[in-house]
């Protein structure tokens, strides 16, 4: 359970009629603060570091909120901004919970990280935690480990990619109940899956957030990021909040570990180790619990205090490159000799490690990764980032050659580095899929759609000025409703079989030895073919790809595999291509022979 005595946040306590239950909000801004449960209005105790605390008996579901009245005399009401569950959406009330549940796989302790394959997924996509439960036997049988939510913290509307949140201990009840969300998680564990929930620390949404007026101290003065006002976390209370966040979703709900979005944009960087050791600290003996990072510095210092990976966008993009020829905006940084990034990136983890960067005005970017195990980066060919934040949301399936597509998910899948799918990629979905909010006020809903269109006028991406009436409005129920992908079997069962030989083929070569995986090192062979290898145990793993339609007529000899070596994968005669000294185009091979 998580540790209660210090939070000074939240409703505690009650789990029967007659029970206790412990307020606590800290609003060192306000002058007065009551209590309004359910038809009652009681007054709240302030202390010197501005908590306010009282304790009442209630029952579970009772109704509450809290009147705050602030120093220029204005009174408002607001939801607890630790509340659990909402009755309704963000300005409704909040409802005490319960954390009690007849968890059915309570001597699950998850998988050690070097099993993990994900399948990053958006909930209300796939019919709210319901309609994500009947999905989870298909994806443990097509060899997934562990599912990735993206977010499901409170945010306004109906509809939200989830980074708008504003209550971020509650369930969004757009997509269910906290009990739904719990047999969600316990019916992944009987499954043998994993859980992961991505978590947003770095800004609240514009829409529904409150905290500038009570506790203007939870932020820093005058300063911001890309998407809000910048968190003050030298605050104690600051840290507690989210440090108390981690712990609710990994202990009260027993996820299996948390994706933190955007922990660039963190404003103390040291809190993220200290929220890791609080992690570890609560996890009980023998449980395994993971910490992954998106973090655009490629910060790998962090990954050995407490983290188990980084999102590794460095891959995505020189993929990306090298499948669709795009090299406008951030993907500049890679048009310059790609075959020879994707190789540092296959043995090394990030391509940029202190180098200067043209797309940030050469600034230096990243830390050194050679050292670090390839399981400490997540490698994906799309994710929710690269597609929605397209002007169209279109997906590598109508931007890349199939062939090549192809080849490059054999590298993925077979490639050391933690493989990550985005939903409908396992059936070569070619839905879009789009950036989309619900949110209440046309004015912001204006701004955010105009703000888009500029955001994509100058991308080469977006096309011509002449397009600009045909971005989706993320408003639209519409805009939703299209990036549904189709489920498997509607299209792309060939797709689907695909990727689960693949993951059958990780999982019976390579997760084994992946607890003892090094890069050995790798090498561009031609302007878009790559060799990387790796000791795998008491084997090498070599994958040759080559992601152009040329086909390659000179390869060296150090290349080829010797007499005893065992194919793992060919997409259709390229091993006698490379014996003859030839790798065709759009081609992939892996094999494993003694070191």
């Amino acid at each position: 359970m998580t540790n209660r005595s210090t939070t000074p946040w939240g409703a505690w306590g009650a789990h029967r009629a007659g029970d206790t239950t412990a307020f606590s909000l800290w609003s060192p801004g306000a002058t007065t603060v009551a209590l309004e449960l359910n038809d009652e209005r009681l007054p709240m105790q302030r202390d010197d570091k501005g908590a306010w605390t009282a304790s009442v008996a209630c029952e579970v579901g009772s109704h509450y909120r809290y009147a705050i009245t602030l120093p220029d005399g204005r009174e408002i009401t607001v939801a607890d901004p630790a509340s659990r569950a909402q009755d309704g959406d963000i300005d409704d009330a909040s409802l005490v919970v319960s954390t009690d549940y007849a968890w059915q796989h309570d001597d699950w302790n998850g998988r050690p990280w070097h099993e993990a394959v994900f399948y990053e997924l958006h909930p209300g996509a796939l019919g709210g935690f319901a309609g994500v439960t009947e999905k989870l036997a298909s994806l443990a049988a097509l060899g997934i480990t562990a599912v990735e939510l993206m977010p499901v913290s409170d945010f306004p509307g109906a509809r939200n990619w989830g980074y708008d949140g504003v209550l971020p201990f509650a369930p969004d009840a757009a997509y269910g109940t906290p009990h739904e969300l719990k047999h969600l998680i316990d019916t992944a564990h009987g499954l043998g899956l994993m859980v992961f929930l991505d978590v947003v620390w770095n800004h609240f949404g514009p829409d529904g957030n409150y905290l500038h007026d009570y506790a203007p101290t939870f932020f820093r003065s005058g300063e911001s990021n890309n998407w809000g006002g910048s968190i003050d976390f030298t605050q104690p209370e600051v840290r507690n909040f989210f440090t108390s966040n981690a712990n609710h979703w990994l202990q009260d709900y027993r996820f299996d570990g948390l994706r933190i979005d955007a922990a660039h944009a963190i404003s103390d960087q040291g809190w993220l180790v200290e929220m890791a050791a609080s992690v570890k600290a609560a996890t009980a003996p023998g449980r395994h619990v993971h910490l992954v990072l998106e973090h655009d510095d490629n910060a790998s210092g962090l990954l050995t205090k407490g983290f188990a990976a980084q999102w590794n966008d460095d891959g995505h993009h020189v993929l990306h490159v090298l499948l669709s020829g795009e090299t406008d905006g951030y993907y500049s940084d890679y048009a310059q000799q790609p075959a020879e990034a994707l190789a540092r990136c296959l043995a090394e983890g990030f391509i940029y490690q202190g180098q200067p960067s043209p797309h940030r005005d050469n600034a230096p970017r990243g830390e050194p990764s050679a050292a670090l195990s390839p399981t400490s980066f997540v490698l994906f060919l799309q994710n929710h980032d690269q597609t929605g934040n397209r002007a169209f949301g279109e997906r590598l399936t109508t931007l890349a050659d199939p062939a090549a597509l192809r080849a490059a998910q054999a590298l993925q899948l077979l490639a050391p580095q933690i493989p990550l799918l985005f939903m409908g990629e396992e059936s070569a979905s070619t839905e879009p899929f789009f950036y989309f909010t619900s949110h209440r006020s046309e004015e912001l809903a204006t701004a955010v759609r105009e703000g888009r269109a500029r955001e994509f006028a100058a991308s080469a991406a977006f096309g011509d000025e002449s397009r600009r009436h045909e971005i989706p409005d993320p408003n639209d129920e519409s805009t939703f409703t299209r990036s549904i992908p189709a489920r498997i079997g509607e299209q792309g069962e060939a797709a689907t079989v695909w990727v689960r030989d693949l993951l059958a083929l990780r999982r019976q070569h390579l997760t084994p030895q992946l607890p003892n995986c090094r890069a050995i090192g790798a090498e561009a062979l031609g302007p878009a073919a790559v060799m990387a290898r790796w000791q795998l145990g008491p084997s090498v793993l070599t994958i040759v790809v080559n992601l152009a339609e040329t086909a390659l007529n000179k390869l060296p000899a150090h290349v080829m595999p010797n007499a005893k070596a065992h194919t793992l994968f060919d997409t259709g005669g390229v091993r006698h291509a490379l014996a003859t000294g030839m790798l065709r185009g759009h081609a992939c091979l892996a094999w494993i022979e003694s070191a």
